[in-house]
């Protein structure tokens, strides 16, 4: 269980992704990145491995969000691995429609 608050940096056990919150409520949540939970930036590698369910990869620049999108993070490095908040898959922000000018 981690504090997430705009800011803060977590890599992967995993892989080479690496995450910056952008915006997140109060409260603990499971951060996780190839099934594995993530780390503080400063924090050593253990020998984890990188689950196969859980491999569809992070893009480096993109921002991912929740269902609800409470919670947003940018990927500052990608790899192979993907996101989960509390086992739920975390998706790629898509970009919003702009208003047409007619």
């Amino acid at each position: 269980m981690a504090a997430l608050k705009a800011g803060a940096r977590f890599k992967s056990a995993v892989c080479d992704t690496q995450v910056m919150v952008i915006k997140a409520p109060a409260g603990e949540f499971e951060l996780h990145c190839g099934g594995v939970a993530m780390l503080p930036p400063n924090a050593d590698v253990g020998a984890e491995t990188l689950h196969a369910s859980h491999s569809a990869g992070t893009l480096i620049g993109k921002r991912y969000v929740n269902a609800d999108e409470s919670v947003e993070l940018l990927c500052t490095k990608g790899g192979k691995g993907s996101l989960s908040l509390n086992g739920t898959p975390m998706e790629v922000k898509q970009a919003k429609q702009l208003p047409s000018s007619d």
